[in-house]
């Protein structure tokens, strides 16, 4: 009896910590069991996509992509991208042709990272690589996803040695010296720096210089490369006329961190043109859309670097701006710069701002990005009004590295609609946060880009 007793208790406390299964063990499915896709669907899809790509997030009905496991193979197997650059050139998600898929599949240009310079230098319309973040699927998940399409990407079946599985290195993209951009073949390059940061500071500064256009010009790509180091930079214009000192670098703050009023006072009148927050960034706007730049225009450029280090760090940036003939432009494309400043953040507390910005016209935004520091946990876009009123259009938990999304085909906006701002922020502080330049202080910016009828 006592034994009894004694084995009851043994048996509750083991159902109190392991759940329903008083044994403690999960319930892993047993792979070799498995259909080689039913191994992809548990251990690829439903660990690193569906988060994203399931009904009704932003991410799914951008991609028109849901990977969980009643539809994913459906939505996958011989369908044709969403992506109009990928339809161009003829991709499926994934064909059933064996070898040849493999270099027609847009799902093996989405999540193959080692090849990542083919990639962007050669498909920049094609968005961000997948899963976003950086983060490369394995070197075996990424095997064996291969394998399959190689085999004619089956639902039912063993066709892939699940031993591949076990190789979880992971490629990551190199961090290499700095190389300044090649200068465009039709276009306009600017240099910025070399210039320096102190140890353990932050350094934000504009630096206007003249572009040297003699007429207007029309760009429809962007790129920007940086050292190490930076969190942001952007491009600003003014109206004509209206333009603070050539050549001079304007820091926001004073070596003794007090803010600098002059370059404050230097920017009232700055219109956003372009930004980024990734080292390395190459934008394509969509076909037959630029911006338009006038004759003897000027850019200030706004560079910010962190640097925790001990050391002296160096930065550095190169632009190039990329044009067209302007019998290939059918839309301009405008700027959408929301910044909003009111922002109070109490200490200690989880706190969420959410702000609206409607529109005088009908528009078509074809871009957008955020921008926000490192107290921000979340930062999401809904359309407001319309028939679309409600719908989730962007998310970022990343403040560093906010994903620039791009529409095809764009958001429609009628006049008197616009797009909500929510962001959630986490003030772990022992001080109220307000808007501020630097990374501890925090901001709330809606980027993007759109054009009109």
């Amino acid at each position: 009896m006592k034994y009894y007793l004694f084995a009851t208790a043994i048996l509750l406390l083991c159902v109190v910590a392991c759940g329903d299964d008083p044994t403690g063990m999960t319930e892993e499915p047993i792979l070799d069991q498995l259909s080689t896709y039913q191994i992809i669907q548990t251990e690829i899809w439903d660990k690193n996509c569906t988060s994203c790509h399931q009904a009704g997030t932003s991410q799914a009905k951008q991609s028109d992509l849901i990977l969980t496991s009643d539809v994913s193979y459906a939505e996958l197997t011989q369908k044709d991208p969403k992506n109009t650059a990928a339809q161009r050139d003829e991709l499926q998600r994934v064909g059933t042709k064996g070898l040849q898929s493999v270099y027609t599949s847009f799902l093996w240009e989405k999540i193959n990272y080692p090849d990542y310079a083919h990639y962007y230098d050669d498909h920049p319309d094609y968005g961000a690589l997948m899963p976003q973040g950086g983060r490369s699927l394995t070197n075996g998940e990424l095997r064996f996803v291969s394998e399959w399409i190689i085999a004619g990407a089956p639902d039912t079946g063993q066709v892939v040695d699940v031993a591949l599985l076990e190789d979880t290195d992971r490629f990551e993209i190199p961090v290499g010296d700095y190389e300044r951009l090649e200068a465009p073949v039709s276009g306009h390059q600017l240099q910025l720096g070399p210039f320096d940061i102190e140890p353990q500071s932050e350094r934000e500064f504009l630096y206007f210089t003249p572009l040297g256009n003699d007429q207007e010009i029309y760009v429809n790509r962007v790129e920007i490369g940086m050292r190490e180091g930076s969190h942001h930079m952007i491009l600003y214009d003014y109206p004509q006329g209206d333009r603070p000192a050539q050549e001079v670098y304007r820091d926001y703050y004073n070596k003794d961190g007090s803010p600098n009023l002059f370059t404050i006072a230097s920017v009232l009148n700055q219109r956003f043109v372009f930004g980024t927050q990734l080292r390395d960034s190459d934008y394509q706007f969509p076909d037959g859309v630029a911006l338009r730049i006038p004759a003897d225009a000027g850019f200030d450029l706004n560079s910010h670097y962190v640097n925790r280090t001990d050391d002296v760090h160096v930065g550095e940036v190169s632009i190039n701006l990329h044009t067209i003939p302007k019998s290939q432009v059918s839309k301009v494309a405008e700027n959408l710069f929301e910044s909003y400043q009111d922002i109070l953040l109490p200490a200690g507390q989880i706190t969420t701002e959410e702000r609206v910005s409607t529109f005088d016209e009908r528009i078509h935004v074809f871009q957008l990005t955020s921008h926000a520091h490192e107290h921000m946990m979340t930062y999401e876009i809904f359309i407001e009004g319309g028939d679309r009123d409600g719908e989730q259009v962007y998310f970022t938990n990343d403040w560093e590295h906010p994903p620039l999304v791009t529409f095809d085909p764009p958001i429609t906006l009628e006049k008197g609609q616009g797009l909500r701002s929510r962001a959630t922020y986490d003030n772990d502080t022992d001080k109220t946060l307000r808007f501020g330049l630097l990374s501890e202080d925090e901001m709330m910016i809606l980027f993007g880009a759109y054009y009109t009828d």
